[in-house]
C-alpha cells in the first residue's frame, strides 16, 4: 500500500477517535479532566482503528 495512503489512514483514525472522545466529554460521559490522557486514548484507539480497517480499505 501506499505509504503516504497509510500515513494518512492512521491520521484519520486519531482524528476520528478524537472527535468521539470529544464528544463523550460534552455529553458528560467521560470525565472533563482527561487532558493530554484523552489525546493518547485517541492515537492508541486510533491506531487500532488503523490496523482493523487497513485491510478492507
Amino acid at each position: 500500500m501506499n505509504k503516504k495512503k497509510e500515513l494518512w489512514l492512521l491520521i484519520s483514525g486519531f482524528g476520528i477517535m478524537f472527535a468521539v472522545l470529544s464528544w463523550l466529554q460534552e455529553s458528560n460521559i467521560l470525565t472533563n479532566s482527561l487532558g493530554w490522557l484523552k489525546g493518547f486514548f485517541a492515537l492508541v484507539s486510533g491506531f487500532f482503528l488503523f490496523v482493523f480497517f487497513r485491510k478492507s480499505l
